[in-house]
């Protein structure tokens, strides 16, 4: 967590808990995904609001994150989605009751040979259907299911993940994955496993009816985004609201006349008589450099443009127009990042767009500053 910064990270837990009810109001059985700091948000401050709501299965990346979890208080079931590394990963599955994906054989040999140890254990199956990431390949169900057949180790959930439901047009390859998931799980079932069948995403879950099986992962969307930019939204009951705000005090304001340059290389050269706010805020807080002469920020409502580049903890703004509409920009002043009041915020789209990256990590990043829940 970066602490030596004046950022404020406000994460708003009624939007997350709005967004969790709209996709809840498309399918029964939704797993918020809350892996890596639930994508910047808090792990256990975002359990703890979507309980509330009716959350029974959280998903985490690693299975020492879903101990964290597990250890915070928590009694939902909770899903490591990136399975066991370590054999102290695979200790945890019993001792914290954790279920997880299996991948591959080399990791299900080490299950079963802990199982001999301390018992019977419930698993899920990961099946590669086209990610080429991790997962078993569906054909390769029968073996897998030759290895579990009379152990103590009983698979109760089958997950797969998809490359291209957020794409538009790609609704074949979409149900290309579909089939071979299915392939998959009618393998289990011939082998005599029932299992919970898990493959659809946040995309998935909006649009792609094929995928909309006995539970989805909301990932993003619990967050406030769209990953159809924009297109899927129609399929919910209701607007989508961004859950992470972020803002830096303004630390000083002054002229910047036309002719003169600001900041290193002097990559900005004022056309006009000018003022520049410098806020505290730049890389080193997981402010991207990229947003150098692109991005914008919101003061007193209003969006000013970056001017120069972003240094470690300093950006300057051009509030030149802002100044003449009567409106004082004076240190101490909030600049907000992400969000902030009035009719045009800064969007996580905008700012990953600015950045040449996707809402996820910009929300990752900033979320490793300190965090404020309202």
């Amino acid at each position: 967590m970066i602490d030596y910064n004046k950022l404020r990270v406000r994460i708003h837990l009624d939007n997350l808990r709005h967004n969790y009810r709209l996709f809840a109001g498309i399918h029964d059985n939704v797993i918020p995904v809350i892996k890596s700091d639930a994508y910047g948000h808090g792990l256990v401050e975002v359990a703890n609001a979507l309980e509330k709501d009716g959350a029974t299965t959280f998903a985490v990346g690693f299975v020492h994150e879903a101990a964290k979890l597990r250890d915070s208080g928590c009694d939902k079931r909770i899903l490591a989605l990136l399975g066991p590394v370590s054999d102290e990963d695979i200790r945890l599955l019993w001792s914290h009751r954790i279920l997880t994906p299996i991948s591959h054989f080399a990791q299900l040999r080490r299950v079963l040979a802990v199982s001999e140890e301390l018992g019977s254990l419930e698993i899920g199956l990961k099946f590669d259907t086209g990610m080429r990431r991790l997962g078993f390949l569906p054909e390769e169900v029968g073996e897998v299911a030759a290895l579990l057949k009379g152990s103590g180790v009983t698979p109760v959930m089958a997950t797969s993940h998809l490359a291209r439901a957020d794409e538009p047009g790609r609704e074949q390859d979409v149900a290309l994955q579909a089939r071979r998931f299915r392939a998959a799980l009618d393998g289990l079932a011939e082998a005599g496993f029932e299992v919970e069948a898990n493959l659809a995403n946040s995309a998935g879950g909006m649009i792609h009816d094929v995928c909309r099986l006995d539970s989805m992962r909301l990932g993003i969307g619990l967050y406030g985004c769209d990953p159809l930019e924009g297109r899927g939204c129609e399929t919910l009951p209701g607007r989508l609201m961004p859950a992470m705000e972020v803002s830096a005090p303004v630390m000083q304001v002054h002229p910047l006349k036309k002719g003169e340059s600001i900041s290193y290389g002097w990559t900005f050269t004022a056309e006009r008589d000018s003022t520049v706010a410098i806020v505290g805020v730049g890389y080193a807080d997981n402010y991207s450099r990229a947003l150098s002469n692109r991005g914008e920020m919101v003061i007193h409502g209003r969006r000013v443009p970056i001017r120069g580049r972003v240094c470690m903890q300093m950006t300057a703004v051009d509030v030149t127009d802002l100044m003449g509409e009567g409106k004082d920009v004076l240190p101490g002043d909030e600049a907000w990042l992400l969000g902030g009041p009035g009719d045009n915020p800064v969007t996580p789209e905008d700012l990953a767009g600015w950045c040449g990256t996707i809402t996820y990590e910009a929300f990752c990043l900033l979320g490793q500053n300190r965090r404020e829940y309202v």
